[in-house]
């Protein structure tokens, strides 16, 4: 089937949502109303506090929210054909994820910029805000992983995209202090510049790479892993206009710039989907993903349509920045819905490769071999980008090689195949690591407000021995499952987990318009949390009955502690989700039934 039956609707849905839809929410739900002041005014301190222009605030929290998951998850979903994943990124971006989003953004930065658990404390109750506290971190860490091993698998042994991406770190201090310190305001020159080196940093990665220092930067998995929690720990302590805001900027204008013109590409060639709209593994037994379509499609393709990760950037950065609060719906709602655009593309670059291609590159080889299936393009394409692209699972790599296939076709192109190939590597990890970085400071956040509780000093966001031990935890944290983990155990786990924080956020939501007596328009969030609590809970109990479990208790001794772990982290997050959804379901009824007031929400 072509492409185009799948970008033209995507596109007309997601303008007539934003248009009307996300309009209804903020005038009759949020009642949004610049002459309050946000908190980035109230409590502005030049590092966490920071009013920030509209455009400039939304390539930070779209860079920040638009991680691996709306690349990765719909390449992965692929397994079961496109047509499942293409109506859940369309539903579920609309309906669920920017709803999402935006609620929980608004709701952050009436409280004074305070993270979802701290709001679930203040709406739902001591339990539930301890309980979150608990869940936000033990889901946050299995995000990151999985979001992580993703560019530990694409950038391994690759020298080329090792450069490339490292270069955008350099890149994006400088443009810090170009348009924060240097010439403060002259954001357009920062862009100009920092656009012109990353592009340059692609071309010449080439030459680095073929040069006699190219052998520094062929760096293995686990040496990527540290490198990247490195990384991470300085993301996550420095201010945030140094590092995590232009890398953030400079990164949303190559990721937009990507996603817009692969849609262009998309147009002028318009592929055709190899894949199935319906594949034989529907009803389970795929090699990529374990399960059936339900629910694990809805686990698979994660943040395109919705996610709980994109909760605690809302809260915990980009509401810290918000400059008037009609900038919510441009920056909440919006951003979403570029990033299920994100996901449709991906899903049509990962579809317009030959089904055998896909297996191939999206499996170890022994189970390939299994499949039956044969590779009609893969040895070609692969002598073309220059790297070894067969049993590199994780979906990276074959959305990069689809990308590059239909960048390759446009007229003109054919010869330069192997530089879109790496460019696209470098689009996908700049993607991930925009969000390991914000990641990281949003769970240091939260372990310095937990431990602040204890001993008050140990909650100044500014002390610096409290926000780098809490950050050096949150890395060793997430640095664990991506040295020990593999994508079919850790991609579910993470999909579980980010479609609970989701359920979470949704349920904080629900309460904070019930609380305010809007209970009329509590099904803007309600009925989007009953599907997802559905899908998550019955997805997370197959995750551990047929995949962590088996490992467990299997005869293979090297997979016990991975099966254990795995098995007990599925399970305790489950658990921690079902007593907030329960706490937040009896403070709805004590708030319907009248003995408890609502209650107008204002920043406290």
């Amino acid at each position: 089937m072509p492409a185009l039956y799948l970008v033209i609707p995507a596109l007309c849905v997601g303008a007539i949502a934003y248009r009307y839809y996300s309009a209804f929410i903020a005038a009759k739900v949020m009642v949004l109303d610049d002459t309050r002041q946000t908190p980035a005014h109230s409590k502005y301190d030049g590092a966490n506090f920071y009013p920030t222009q509209r455009w400039v605030l939304f390539g930070h929290h779209f860079a920040s929210i638009t991680g691996a998951g709306p690349l990765l998850g719909p390449v992965l979903a692929a397994q079961f054909g496109w047509a499942p994943g293409f109506m859940w990124l369309l539903a579920g971006a609309c309906l669920a994820g920017a709803v999402h989003d935006m609620i929980t953004l608004w709701a952050s930065t009436r409280r004074g910029g305070r993270s979802l658990a701290e709001i679930a404390r203040s709406e739902i109750g001591p339990v539930a805000g301890t309980t979150a506290i608990i869940a936000v971190l033990f889901i946050l860490i299995i995000a990151l992983a999985g979001l992580g091993l993703a560019v530990v698998n694409a950038l391994a042994e690759s020298a080329w995209g090792i450069f490339t991406v490292g270069a955008t770190i350099p890149i994006a201090v400088f443009m810090g202090f170009y348009m924060f310190v240097w010439r403060k305001g002259h954001i357009k020159e920062a862009t100009l510049i920092g656009v012109t080196l990353m592009f340059l940093g692609v071309i010449f990665g080439k030459n680095v790479a073929e040069s006699s220092i190219g052998h520094w930067f062929v760096m293995t998995p686990h040496q990527i892993t540290i490198a990247m929690g490195l990384y991470g720990l300085a993301a996550a302590t420095l201010p945030v206009w140094m590092l995590l805001t232009p890398r953030a900027y400079l990164s949303t204008y190559m990721k937009i710039g990507t996603i817009l013109f692969l849609a262009f590409g998309v147009v002028l060639v318009n592929p055709r989907l190899e894949a199935p709209a319906f594949s034989q593994y529907i009803s389970g037994g795929g090699p990529i993903i374990p399960g059936p379509m339900f629910p694990f499609v809805f686990i698979t393709i994660a943040c395109g349509a919705i996610s709980g990760f994109h909760a605690l950037m809302a809260s915990g950065t980009t509401s810290k920045m918000v400059d008037k609060e009609s900038d919510i719906r441009s920056v909440g709602y919006a951003a979403m819905l570029f990033e299920g655009l994100v996901g449709v593309m991906a899903l049509i670059a990962a579809s317009a490769l030959h089904p055998g291609d896909y297996f191939a590159v999206n499996t170890p080889p022994a189970v390939f071999a299994n499949l039956n299936m044969p590779m009609v393009n893969l040895i070609d394409l692969q002598a073309q980008v220059g790297e070894n692209v067969v049993g590199r699972p994780g979906g990276a790599v074959s959305l990069a090689l689809g990308m590059a296939q239909i960048f390759a076709n446009i007229p003109g192109m054919r010869s330069l195949m192997a530089y879109w190939y790496h460019f696209a590597i470098m689009f996908e990890a700049v993607f991930i690591l925009t969000t390991i970085d914000s990641g990281t400071r949003v769970g240091r956040f939260l372990l310095q407000e937990a431990g602040g509780r204890v001993w008050k000093p140990w909650g100044d966001t500014n002390w610096m021995p409290s926000a780098l031990t809490s950050s050096a935890l949150m890395v060793l944290a997430w640095g664990y499952f991506i040295w020990t983990g593999s994508i079919d155990t850790l991609w579910p786990l993470f999909g579980v987990a980010n479609q609970l924080l989701a359920s979470v956020a949704l349920a904080v939501g629900t309460t904070v318009i019930i609380n305010m007596g809007r209970a009329k328009y509590a099904w803007v969030t309600f009925l989007p949390l009953c599907f997802l609590c559905v899908s998550t809970l019955y997805g997370g109990f197959l995750s551990i009955r047929d995949n962590y479990w088996p490992k467990a208790i299997g005869a293979n001794p090297a997979l016990h502690t991975q099966g254990y772990v795995d098995a007990i982290c599925a399970g305790i997050m489950m658990l921690l989700a079902v007593v907030i959804l329960l706490s937040a379901a009896r403070r709805w009824l004590l708030v319907l039934s009248g003995k408890v007031a609502a209650r107008e929400l204002a920043e406290v």
